[in-house]
């Protein structure tokens, strides 16, 4: 059967995360199938780069799916994009892959972008698509809490309870943070990349590093956080509307 990878692009906020839903409540995943079925009658399964909460977006999710047509990799877009309407799901691209390539482990890097808003004002384009916060935060000192954490560490005080993998020893590859003005205040952009993260990882390291720059921890406080090795030292974990996986890389690009 021939093999597609899908580029997706979707708003996670109707969402309940990316995995298809034993419950039935709508998933990312579940759409994409349910658009497929329509294309090609039957169950499909797709398998995704990597399994997004309720409520976070994506900009360039990966998925592969194996189907029975030899669809020009265009029309099956297009056609894909037809039957998702109205759903604010896009497939960006659609290409043929190698029968042994795989969405999730093929990959060799994973990109996530957490968009931060600091105003007084209630945000209003960009409502369910940022955290926001009240006052101007520190980027010097957040880029410095920053430093501690990347590379290969034991990331145990930086993962879920309910987090599922074997291990919590990842290397986190970049921590760049950005800040420039905004109607009315200043946005923050965090932007992470790894080869993988463990479930809630970025989302508690930024809600830390937040309280880094609103001046109620020191820089040196996430070291000691990181060294902890227990959940109980995180900071809070933010909020999933500001959180965006932007890209998944290969060893070569297959939409190239």
């Amino acid at each position: 059967m021939p093999r597609f990878a899908l580029k997706i692009d979707y708003d996670g906020g109707p969402f309940h995360g990316w995995q298809r839903q034993a419950g039935g409540q709508p998933s990312v995943q579940g759409a994409i199938e349910a658009a497929l079925a329509r294309l090609e009658p039957g169950e499909h399964t797709i398998a995704g780069a990597g399994r997004t909460d309720t409520g976070v977006h994506a900009t360039g999710q990966v998925a592969t799916v194996d189907l029975a047509r030899d669809w020009d990799p265009f029309r099956l877009s297009e056609a894909l994009n037809w039957h998702l309407k109205p759903l604010p799901v896009a497939i960006l691209a659609a290409t043929r892959v190698p029968g042994d390539f795989h969405a999730r482990f093929s990959a060799v890097e994973r990109r996530y972008l957490f968009r931060l808003v600091a105003r007084r004002a209630p945000v209003t384009h960009d409502r369910g698509r940022v955290w926001q916060v009240l006052n101007p935060l520190d980027l010097g000192a957040m880029r410095e809490g920053a430093a501690h954490l990347v590379g290969n560490h034991d990331f145990t005080t930086f993962r879920s309870s309910i987090c599922q993998a074997k291990s919590p020893v990842k290397t986190l590859d970049e921590i760049a943070i950005d800040g420039f003005q905004v109607p009315g205040g200043t946005e923050y952009r965090f932007r992470l990349r790894a080869r993988s993260f463990l479930h809630n990882q970025v989302r508690s390291i930024v809600g830390t590093l937040e309280r880094v720059g609103a001046g109620s921890w020191a820089a040196a406080d996430v070291k000691a956080a990181l060294e902890a090795r227990d959940r109980a030292a995180c900071g809070p974990v933010c909020p999933p509307q500001g959180l965006y996986l932007t890209g998944v890389g290969y060893p070569a690009d297959p939409f190239a």
